[in-house]
């Protein structure tokens, strides 16, 4: 792969004496969608939350290895967990809206941040609203409470939110899970056009989900990566039997 913008390497997370990750070795491509998947306890969500540095919120959880965002490695002391987080922003499986109006969870991250970049706060608003696909419903109602919202449109609020602080990446932890059909579609459809700017990965339980979306597909079990590859190679040709048994809806 050339060019990868993630490089996972010797990964290893412990939650006391359990072993979550099993020493993961793997590069991500830059601007594709790359898709984590594998049965419920996996290693999945471990994984993405390893890559920006989300698990030091998580009591007892042990990090070893190196994850190296453009060759950086994110777990060197001297790099700010804060600005991690920023690059490689994380969605969450239920939306979490801020207690704040709509237009106020979209500016939030760059009145923290003091972020201007050319655009001023209503610009800016008005174009991550777009890009969530969210901003012809909401235009006219822009400082009404974001909980008056539904549950799929309060999802693309937390993506445009998450989208204004302007990451590199954007991590996904089963998006979809908690929406119904026709939010999921929304959610997918602004994925796919996302990836033309940005690197994204993608936690899914949903082997359907995982074949409309995926360039790329990393299947793990029981905390081991155990094949990676291009999407449409994997899901035709596996090399690896744990592989065509998921695939296959054995497991």
């Amino acid at each position: 792969m050339t060019n990868p913008h993630i490089r996972i390497r010797d990964l290893q997370v412990r939650y006391g004496q359990h072993e979550a990750l099993k020493g993961i070795t793997v590069d991500i491509p830059r601007h594709q969608i790359t898709v984590i998947m594998g049965p419920s306890g996996c290693g999945k969500t471990t994984l993405l939350k390893s890559l920006n540095r989300f698990l030091d919120l998580t009591d007892g959880a042990r990090v070893s290895g190196q994850v190296l965002i453009d060759g950086l490695n994110v777990y060197d002391p001297a790099v700010d967990a804060i600005e991690v987080r920023r690059k490689a922003g994380l969605l969450s499986q239920r939306p979490y809206p801020l207690p704040m109006s709509i237009y106020d969870n979209v500016a939030y991250g760059r009145r923290l941040h003091h972020m201007k970049n050319g655009l001023d706060l209503e610009q800016a608003v008005r174009h991550y609203l777009e890009l969530a696909g969210l901003w012809e419903e909401v235009k006219d109602r822009l400082h009404a409470p974001a909980s008056r919202l539904s549950a799929g449109q309060q999802q693309r609020l937390c993506l445009a939110r998450g989208l204004a602080v302007e990451p590199e990446i954007v991590l996904l932890d089963e998006p979809t899970s908690a929406l119904d059909p026709i939010s999921a579609q929304h959610i997918e459809k602004r994925l796919l056009d996302l990836k033309q700017q940005y690197t994204i990965v993608l936690v899914t339980h949903t082997l359907r989900q995982a074949r409309r979306l995926a360039d790329y597909v990393m299947f793990m079990y029981m905390g081991e990566l155990v094949e990676h590859g291009p999407a449409q190679e994997l899901f035709s040709q596996p090399r690896e039997p744990r592989t065509r048994a998921y695939i296959a809806g054995e497991f």
